[in-house]
């Protein structure tokens, strides 16, 4: 881009003028200059900087960072259309400068153009102080205000989070022992309190220093604007996240793991799996939210067995079950992704009915039977209710209304409570036994019957 832009923007580096780029000293020195602050050590060490007007009121009038952010986009794309200017940023300007994003976004919607001259970023002195080398490592660079905004959106932030601890994470911007509060308790749903982590301060200056303490302890020390924090890697074994879960699997599955899982299969699998399910229920029934939250871990270490077992088999990835998914509840709640209207229930069902019709006639599919699919592995009982409840739905008859009639006339007064329907229940099971039927069995092969009745598939039987 030419020198000349209508916007050229400089950074200042780290925290001392020596380190200012060439090519950033002669922007400076070229143009009508505007600071987004002067809280920065390099301005303090040029003695032109005095006459340069900055943007530290606006930090002041504002109530979120947003309203300044734009603010002081909107002066500049104003003041670059009388002619062009210089916009100086600490740091790079392309790291951790929402500003610079905001006009390389509205500039060119102006007629405006922009220049970028580079600068070293808090990263660049951060890693002397550290010893780590970024690309190796694979390290993340995270602005605080994220970390912030995902406490803010509580419960509803799940999987949002800017980082994973499986990997070591530079945090720039903890300016404030507020920020640093907030910064804390996002990052303890991912790490343990007493993680050690480092604290970076006036990186880039005289004054530059790292020392470690306990994630617990960050916002009881001083903390300014020049100061970062450094998060190292969490061993898989410790760590808290699915993605952390899923290497555990990889691991008990690969070559050298362990041999009771290396064996199981699929269909070995089932019946650990119909296992959790029922003890998932069991936990949601006690109410307990330690024990939901064990089983449901039991549960999701099913979900991803088979999906690692269907990677070895070259069939699917856990990630492509993530996706199908995701692109399906994204197509099926257009009231929520789309433009739709479903302001109730059951409008979204209906929504949801249509959408699923539309996606069978796509794939050239017959018409769903109202029916749909009910899995023949259900107990019983919860598949002839599903059964009843369907064709219900759809005005088809899954019991004659005689055969009906006749079972409620059994009951005092015809009144169906859940006292009355256990016993009669249990009757029916105790005269089972008795006649040395199976129950389970017997009701699941009237639900195939009746099912495949309804579908058409068997002529009318009698049901008493």
């Amino acid at each position: 881009m030419s020198a000349t832009a209508d916007i050229t923007i400089v950074g200042l580096g780290p925290g001392r003028a020596d380190l200012l780029t060439s090519e950033a000293r002669e922007a400076l020195r070229a143009g009508r200059v505007f600071l987004r602050t002067r809280r920065h050590p390099t301005v303090d060490e040029l003695p032109e900087a005095s006459a340069w007007p900055s943007f530290d009121e606006f930090y002041e009038r504002a109530n979120r960072f947003e309203e300044v952010y734009q603010g002081i986009v909107e002066s500049l794309l104003s003041e670059a259309a009388r002619g062009p200017l210089v916009y100086a940023v600490p740091g790079h300007p392309l790291v951790g400068e929402t500003p610079t994003r905001l006009i390389l976004q509205q500039a060119p919607e102006r007629g405006l153009s922009v220049r970028i001259v580079p600068g070293l970023s808090f990263v660049d002195v951060a890693l002397p102080l550290l010893g780590v080398d970024a690309l190796s490592e694979n390290l993340q660079v995270v602005d605080a205000l994220e970390l912030v905004a995902c406490v803010e959106r509580e419960p509803f932030s799940g999987g949002s989070w800017p980082l994973s601890p499986l990997r070591p994470a530079l945090v720039g911007q903890i300016y404030s022992r507020l920020i640093a509060g907030e910064v804390k308790l996002a990052l303890f749903r991912l790490y343990s309190e007493d993680w050690p982590v480092t604290l970076i301060q006036a990186a880039g200056t005289a004054e530059a220093a790292a020392r470690q303490i306990s994630l617990y302890e960050l916002d009881h020390q001083e903390v300014d604007h020049v100061t970062a924090l450094y998060l190292p890697a969490v061993p898989v074994e410790r760590a808290q996240t699915v993605d952390a879960l899923q290497q555990i699997v990889a691991r008990l599955r690969a070559p050298g793991g362990c041999p009771w899982d290396r064996e199981q299969t699929h269909r070995t699998l089932l019946r650990h799996l119909i296992e959790e399910a029922y003890e998932v229920a069991d936990a949601i029934e006690s109410g307990d939210p330690e024990a939901l939250r064990d089983e449901l871990g039991d549960y999701l270490l099913q979900a991803l067995m088979h999906a690692q077992i269907a990677e070895e088999a070259g069939n699917f990835t856990l990630e492509e079950v993530a996706g199908h998914e995701i692109r399906k509840l994204v197509r099926r709640h257009p009231h929520v992704f789309g433009d739709t209207l479903a302001e109730t229930a059951g409008a979204v069902l209906a929504n949801w009915e249509r959408i699923k019709q539309a996606e069978r006639a796509e794939r050239g599919e017959a018409e769903e039977h109202p029916l749909g699919r009910i899995p023949a592995a259900m107990p019983a009982l919860a598949r002839a209710q599903t059964l009843i409840r369907r064709a219900r739905r759809h005005g088809l008859e899954a019991i004659p209304s005689d055969t009906l009639a006749y079972w409620r006339s059994v009951l005092p007064d015809g009144n169906v409570t859940e006292e009355r329907l256990a016993v009669a229940l249990a009757a029916l099971c105790a005269l089972a036994q008795e006649a040395g039927l199976d129950a389970e069995q017997a009701l699941r092969r009237w639900t195939l019957a009746s099912e495949a009745r309804l579908r058409g598939d068997l002529p009318p039987a009698s049901d008493r």
